[in-house]
């Protein structure tokens, strides 16, 4: 996998796991909610979402369940397991050291004529 492409997976599986960290959802849920809490800046395409899903329930970080949803029709909902907290802890962790570095780097080049 391409240093892209893994940077991408993470980034989604950090956005699935702080989503699922405030309560069980299923996905059409877990696209909205990002959708919402980034003010619509950031679109998770289903056919993203449910390899990520079905790849962080494999690794332990997920489980899920049959429920009925708001409409009334059977959807699977997905919640973290007690691993899956402690991965966000490490990702969640990993992205602000990320995101400083960043910012210095950005704060660098407008100090600078």
């Amino acid at each position: 996998m391409s240093k892209r492409a893994s940077a991408l997976q993470g980034t989604l599986d950090l956005l699935v796991l702080s989503t699922l960290a405030r309560g069980a959802r299923h996905g059409f849920g877990i696209v909205q909610r990002i959708q919402e809490d980034s003010d619509d800046l950031l679109r998770v395409e289903e056919g993203s979402l449910y390899p990520a899903l079905h790849r962080l329930e494999q690794a332990g970080l997920l489980k899920s369940d049959w429920r009925e949803s708001e409409s009334g029709r059977r959807a699977r909902y997905y919640s973290l397991t007690a691993r899956g907290r402690k991965q966000l802890e490490v990702e969640m962790e990993s992205w602000k050291r990320l995101s400083r570095g960043v910012a210095r780097v950005l704060r660098l080049a407008e100090e600078r004529p």
